[in-house]
């Protein structure tokens, strides 16, 4: 699979099948994505995967505070936020559960759909991404770009993945359970597993704006 194929094909999955991930293969993926790009080659991630009986015991550790959250290591969005960005934010909500039929009514249905993060939507591995709380913004960007290298990597075999920053809110739990020194915090989860391809809310894809909306080109 060339890069441009698995730039196409990756999406958030929001349901998975048990199908076993080997921990050779999710070394490999992490181990390969150390590639990607790095200013001043600081390497600002630090990654833990987690499956299996540890993965259950985090799940039901979770499970036990759904609903009271921790105190917000960060703001996943700006307060009141603006236009145009508010408006793709609803959009891609109300596609999202019109692919699974839960109209805007259903408050519980919705609710009970988000609460599918805190399972990693059924994934058999859970990936944690956490960063030293003395970095910046350019640190955070490494970061992400660590991340989507990691889940182009697993779309080239055949894997699914799915960002979590919903594991922000979760943060001190999660590092609590990861043993994370004080100094580094959880900046986001990620599900990695195998697709479940039947299930409705894997059949749709997030709207992109056209490239005139927020490209431009200049001296070609």
């Amino acid at each position: 699979m060339d890069v441009s194929t698995a730039v196409a094909e990756r999406f958030s999955a929001r349901a998975f099948k048990p199908d076993p991930v080997s921990g050779e293969t999710v070394r490999a993926i992490l181990e390969a994505a150390a590639r990607a790009p790095s200013g001043g080659n600081l390497q600002p991630w630090k990654v833990h995967a987690v499956a299996g009986d540890v993965l259950a015991e985090f799940k039901a550790k979770v499970a036990a505070r759904l609903g009271s959250p921790d105190e917000a290591q960060y703001a996943v969005y700006p307060a009141n936020l603006w236009e145009p960005f508010r408006t793709r934010r609803f959009q891609v909500g109300e596609d999202l559960y019109g692919a699974l039929e839960i109209p805007r009514e259903d408050k519980i249905g919705r609710l009970r759909q988000f609460a599918r993060n805190a399972e990693f939507f059924g994934a058999p591995v859970g990936l944690f991404f956490s960063i030293d709380r003395n970095l910046g913004p350019p640190q955070w960007s490494d970061l992400g770009m660590y991340m989507q290298t990691v889940m182009l990597l697993a779309t080239e075999r055949g894997l699914a993945t799915c960002a979590q920053e919903f594991w922000s809110a979760y943060g001190k739990l999660a590092a609590d359970f990861l043993g994370l020194p004080d100094d580094h915090m959880v900046f986001s989860g990620m599900a990695l597993g195998v697709a479940d391809e039947a299930a409705p809310v894997n059949a749709w894809r997030s709207r992109r704006d056209d490239f005139q909306v927020w490209g431009e080109l200049r001296g070609f």
